[in-house]
């Protein structure tokens, strides 16, 4: 059976693709890319002329089947427009329909813009999770913000240059001010920046100039001193329901469970704001 390759590609500097990975780009009969026009600038500076097919979020499903036609003849290779494939990227159901038609799926492992900010973060790297994209609004977004608050691990996030000045603010008030964040941006090109600092501290960073270029964030850990949240919040939630005013659950919340005032008020807010009738 024929060979299904995940290749990583360089997320800027060109010098990064492994020569392996180089190998295989050459050998391949096919070479499936989300954006024909990028990875053909790629394979004019390798000096190759393999030919490729588009896949992209809006023709995976329909180029599955095409994926399995060219595995008829011979290998072929996935690749995104930069990193590593099926990170926020498309191919997942090309593996799939791969390996249930019995073909191998072999990872060709090279640059990452999650590992690279992760390890370049100056935050812990032992244990981490990664999310994607932050989801634009409503409920999803809530719970995403609450899951970053809450995590155990360091968390790993994309985002789009223009929303990244509101997704801070929106961790600042999660998290609160000072929990620890990096900020990577343009990583293995000519401008490459780390923000590294308390989320206040990258959110006013930021709000001084406007980002520009692909952005990775890792926030830290929550710390293992303070409470669990968790009785904190179903606290708030019951004073809400029954007609408190936040002030006022601000201060019951301090007495019953025994946090600062700073971290009672965001645990107050963030639950209103959770528990607000969807608008959108």
């Amino acid at each position: 059976m024929a060979i299904l390759y995940l290749v990583s590609t360089p997320i800027g500097n060109l010098s990064d693709l492994s020569g392996r990975a180089a190998r295989i780009l050459g050998e391949v009969e096919r070479i499936f890319a989300e954006d024909t026009r990028r990875t053909g600038r790629l394979l004019q500076h390798l000096g190759l002329d393999t030919p490729l097919i588009s896949l992209h979020q809006h023709n995976e499903a329909a180029r599955a089947g095409r994926v399995l036609e060219c595995l008829e003849s011979g290998d072929a290779a996935v690749v995104s427009d930069a990193g590593t494939p099926l990170i926020s990227d498309p191919g997942a159901r090309v593996v799939d329909a791969a390996l249930e038609a019995g073909h191998d799926v072999v990872p060709v492992p090279g640059p990452s813009a999650v590992l690279a900010a992760l390890v370049g973060s100056g935050l812990p790297a032992d244990r981490f999770v990664f999310l994607g994209f932050a989801p634009r609004k409503g409920r999803e977004r809530r719970a995403l913000l609450q899951r970053v608050a809450d995590s155990p691990e360091t968390t790993v996030l994309f985002e789009a240059p223009g929303r990244l000045r509101r997704l801070l603010a929106d961790l600042e008030r999660a998290c609160s001010p000072g929990r620890r964040v990096a900020v990577a941006r343009e990583m293995t090109k000519l401008h490459e920046e780390f923000v590294r600092g308390t989320l206040a501290e990258a959110r006013a960073h930021f709000g001084e100039r406007a980002p520009r270029g692909e952005v990775t964030l890792v926030i830290d850990r929550s710390p293992r001193d303070e409470p669990d949240d968790s009785a904190a919040r179903e606290v708030a939630a019951g004073l809400l329901a029954g007609g408190a005013r936040p002030s006022e659950a601000v201060r019951e919340v301090m007495a019953r469970i025994g946090v600062s005032r700073n971290r009672a008020y965001r645990i107050v807010h963030f639950t209103v704001a959770r528990d607000r009738p969807e608008t959108e």
